[in-house]
């Protein structure tokens, strides 16, 4: 199936069983550019194609997904790198940093997995390792109301969601090489889902509640 296809089908279906509000989007620039934002369901990755108007999108789904009726078709139409989520996958890492060179639109899930809390869980620290790699600005989206639970019941009754996306400021990643690059990495990384968290409700902020940079972030925002 042809990607536009897809996407127009994806667009149909979140128009029936959903009311999507978007914030702040337009901070996304044309060029090569990286989105990094929570995951809270199986349904964020068609949020995130509903809102996107690019065909250059570069995306790293998880293997299990492969053959399924949906997000199998879904990691097809984008050309998908399909990523072992269970162990350091090098060779879909350099295949990621490969099409990043070429350029486009990465779109990444930091934690690596939907989260079982509906919370966010502490990221990994891929995205900010590809983000000073490639060079590309990264913008943190939060996602709301995407939770599994909360949208198969709503289907159930017939009833829509409400689904919210937030952008915050779109953000660069330089680490330097050599002795402190791990503890660089992990920084981008804490500021990164801070300023998800920052736009997210306080239920969903998850192990970053407490982390003293969005505490930070929350006071200059008040």
């Amino acid at each position: 199936m042809k990607y536009k296809t897809l996407r127009s089908i994806v667009r149909f279906v979140m128009n029936i069983i959903a009311d999507v509000e978007v914030v702040g989007m337009d901070k996304l620039p044309e060029g090569s550019a990286m989105i990094a934002a929570n995951h809270l369901g199986r349904l964020d990755t068609a949020v995130l194609l509903y809102l996107i108007d690019r065909e250059d999108i570069i995306m790293a789904v998880a293997e299990k997904y492969k053959d399924h009726p949906l997000f199998g078709a879904i990691g097809k139409a984008v050309d998908a790198i399909w990523l072992n989520r269970f162990d350091v996958d090098y060779a879909a890492l350099r295949e990621i940093l490969a099409r990043m060179k070429k350029g486009g639109l990465m779109v990444i899930a930091p934690e690596g997995t939907r989260s079982k809390t509906e919370a966010l869980q502490e990221a990994k620290m891929g995205a900010a390792f590809l983000a000073s790699k490639s060079g590309y600005p990264i913008l943190p989206v939060a996602l709301i109301g995407t939770e599994d639970r909360g949208i198969v019941a709503n289907m159930k009754r017939f009833r829509k969601s409400k689904i919210k996306v937030v952008a915050g400021e779109l953000m660069t990643i330089e680490i330097p090489h050599g002795k402190g690059r791990e503890e660089a990495l992990k920084q981008a990384t804490d500021e990164l889902m801070c300023r998800i968290a920052a736009n997210l409700p306080e239920k969903y902020r998850g192990v970053y509640a407490e982390h003293p940079r969005l505490k930070a972030m929350l006071g200059e925002i008040r």
